[in-house]
């Protein structure tokens, strides 16, 4: 095991790393820049090295900075968390050259699974079911107007470098293809530096299925079950739970023996997720996959009982996979909410400033993941996630009920969140009763 390991990431997820890393007997180092020197994350950490200035372009996604501080400190490994670089073969290249160990996929596996339409065919080759689409980036406005009339309106154009919904333009009909295929260039060049796009078929209301899976360096794949997160804004996740409610057990199987063979098909080492989107005929197909930690991890260890970050370290270090699929069962069901500094009722806008008081609950089945203590400040220089709400029960309904206590109980003053919006969601009959599909919010069927 690694005695040191510098996390490159800020917030709950660096704090959650920091912990299993304690677990199992590793000091830790953070990284922070300017805005961050007071952070908690900081404050947990066993050493602390300044990596630049507040914008992330600076700080956090500076690898040469974060090599450094690792050579400094005398790290051995980094974990990348969510985020900022970890999906960046760059960052996992200038580790191993560095004689670092990358706490994640290789290099090749993340390049290739980045690369959206290479993982299209990648996962079709490897015999996983895709949306109908482009082989790959279209070169022109015509080549997407031949494209999209063979696929059939309405499209979705989707950046060929992109994720979390950036880069991406629903095409309703032909006379508005011109104009989103410009937007989506547009925002792609500016977002990842690539202005590729491609074409897919767009699906009116699926739900937001995902399967975990992990791999070691010895063969050896398994998945850890589903998540369900349909419950999404501009494309981004706001409530995941496991298992997926109301999910047929013939369409689950075929699910996660395609995410193990899609994940298998590239040799995938470490923790990953393929995303599907699934259709109300039971039909599913390949989305993209995240080759990280998710954020959502905790509903995974909630009802397996298997801790996904001490797992990633022992792997990385050489271990073989701590389990067997036989023994991976789910136990129970867990919701996780995500709360940001975020005005629901100004299209989720976010609301920085300084926390003056705050209240987490805490209980049987409560587990709270939080980056922020009283007196944090909320900057507009990173994402707006403050703390993560997970409840777990013996079933979904005593989930649910739990979750909407923990939402009660919750105070955060300073800045707004998303916490009235979750009590929505979570009283609402359909959501109560499993019906739910990506575009509720857009829809409006939460609104106040």
């Amino acid at each position: 095991m690694f005695r040191k390991v510098l996390v490159a990431n800020r917030g709950e997820i660096a704090r959650r790393i920091m912990r299993a890393c304690r677990h199992v007997g590793a000091a830790t180092v953070a990284v922070h820049s300017e805005a961050d020197a007071t952070a908690a994350h900081v404050a947990d950490a066993d050493e602390a090295v300044l990596i630049g200035p507040a914008p992330a372009r600076e700080s956090y996604l500076d690898i040469g900075a974060i090599i450094q501080a690792a050579r400094r400190t005398g790290a051995e490994a980094i974990h990348p968390g969510y985020g900022f670089l970890s999906e960046n073969w760059r960052f996992a290249e200038a580790c191993a050259s560095a004689g670092l160990t990358f706490i994640g996929p290789s290099a090749e596996a993340i390049r290739r699974m980045g690369d959206k339409p290479e993982a299209r065919r990648l996962m079709a080759a490897a015999g996983v079911p895709v949306l109908p689409g482009s082989p790959g980036p279209v070169s022109d406005i015509a080549e997407a107007a031949r494209l999209a009339e063979g696929v059939g309106f309405p499209v979705l154009l989707k950046a060929a470098a992109g994720g979390g919904g950036i880069g991406m333009a629903k095409v309703g009909e032909a006379g508005q293809l011109a104009a989103a295929f410009a937007a989506a260039r547009r925002r792609a060049e500016a977002a990842f530096g690539n202005g590729a796009v491609y074409v897919e078929r767009y699906l009116t209301t699926p739900r937001h299925i995902e399967v975990q899976v992990f791999g070691d360096g010895r063969g050896n794949v398994v998945h850890l079950h589903e998540r369900e997160c349909s419950i999404q804004r501009r494309h981004q996740k706001v409530i995941e739970e496991s298992p997926a409610p109301g999910l047929d057990p013939v369409v689950k199987g075929r699910l996660t023996a395609a995410a193990v063979k899609g994940a298998a098909a590239i040799g995938y080492v470490n923790a990953g997720t393929l995303e599907f989107l699934l259709d109300a005929d039971g039909s599913f197909y390949f989305l993209e996959m995240n080759t990280r930690l998710q954020v959502e991890h905790p509903v995974t260890e909630e009802v397996t009982g298997l801790d996904l970050v001490v797992a990633q370290l022992r792997v990385a270090a050489g271990e073989p996979l701590p389990w067997k699929q036989d023994t991976i069962a789910q136990r129970g069901a867990a919701i996780e909410c995500r709360v940001y500094a975020e005005d629901p009722a100004k299209n989720f806008l976010p609301s920085p400033g300084t926390i003056s008081r705050l209240e987490v609950p805490a209980g049987d089945g409560i587990r709270v993941e939080s980056g922020v203590v009283a007196g944090s400040a909320v900057t507009v220089h990173y994402d707006p996630l403050l703390l993560k709400l997970v409840a777990h029960g013996p079933s979904r309904a005593e989930a649910i009920a739990r979750m909407s206590e923990a939402l009660d109980r919750c105070v955060i003053d300073g800045v707004k969140t998303t916490i009235p919006f979750l009590r929505r969601v979570l009283a609402h009959p359909d959501y109560r009763r499993g019906a739910v599909h990506t575009q509720m919010v857009e829809q409006g069927a939460f609104n106040a």
